[in-house]
């Protein structure tokens, strides 16, 4: 039986086989997924491993960065400046 702290499903089992021939299950914690725009693109200059990174390495220097893409930002300031008309 595995510890507790193994029957998680947020930890990815995987299957080896050892050189004996028997399989052992060795157990890996799932990789953060890269961060994404609202239009569904990964987003440049942003590491993805969120909780080893220090904060200016988390975001872009930029209005909504860490959030939109620049194509996303560029199309949100200009429908915002022509509202504003």
């Amino acid at each position: 039986m595995p510890k507790p702290y193994l029957r998680s499903r947020s930890i990815s089992k995987i299957k080896v086989r050892t050189p004996s021939g028997k399989v052992n299950v060795h157990y890996e914690s799932k990789k953060n997924s890269t961060p994404k725009c609202k239009c569904g693109k990964t987003l440049n200059g942003v590491k993805d491993n969120f909780h080893k990174h220090s904060k200016s390495e988390k975001k872009v220097n930029r209005p909504y960065g860490g959030t939109l893409c620049h194509s996303c930002l560029e199309r949100l300031i200009k429908k915002s400046y022509r509202g504003s008309l």
